[in-house]
């Protein structure tokens, strides 16, 4: 299986996403131009994945770029259609970060199943994509975010907790 990798910078970053990295660009690069290497890569049959690394340059729409990308190589599972079949349990790409949260629930036998999860942060790259894994999985699921007054209240409840906010020191309790 290839993948491609387009935006990142940092080396030790590539390397710890395990991917064969085809194409490398800076940061000058014109939306236009990503966006048609991108529709290369769709066509291309020996590409089996793209991921393109987050953030972008800020004159890269990375809405637009997420949706060029083929469903069926949307390995991070970011695009409209890969969210859409998460959210009514088909098959296909799943976002990361979540997907990696329910295996590593999975390898210390806590099964999600009748629990009440609190999942913090409401983002489509990992907190809306977590609660839809969790209830897959059968758990109860609430989700809060930035205007969830005394999110304490609701961690305490919890069994499992996801913080997913990406900021220090948002769960206190």
């Amino acid at each position: 299986r290839r993948q491609v990798v387009l935006g990142a910078d940092d080396r030790d970053q590539l390397r710890a996403l395990a991917a064969e990295v085809l194409d490398r660009h800076p940061a000058a690069l014109t939306e236009a131009e990503l966006l048609a290497r991108i529709r290369a890569l769709n066509a291309d049959p020996a590409i089996h994945g793209i991921l393109v690394q987050l953030p972008l340059p800020a004159h890269i729409d990375a809405n637009q770029v997420i949706e060029t990308i083929s469903p069926a190589k949307d390995v991070d599972g970011f695009h409209v259609a890969s969210a859409g079949a998460l959210m009514i349990g088909r098959p296909g790409f799943k976002a990361c970060t979540p997907y990696g949260c329910m295996k590593m629930l999975e390898s210390i036998g806590c099964d999600p199943k009748g629990k009440h999860a609190v999942v913090i942060g409401r983002s489509n790259i990992v907190g809306k994509p977590m609660a839809m894994m969790l209830l897959q999985a059968s758990a109860t699921v609430t989700v809060c975010h930035s205007a969830t007054p005394d999110l304490a209240h609701h961690t305490k409840q919890a069994d499992i907790v996801v913080a997913a906010v990406g900021k220090r020191n948002v769960l206190t309790a």
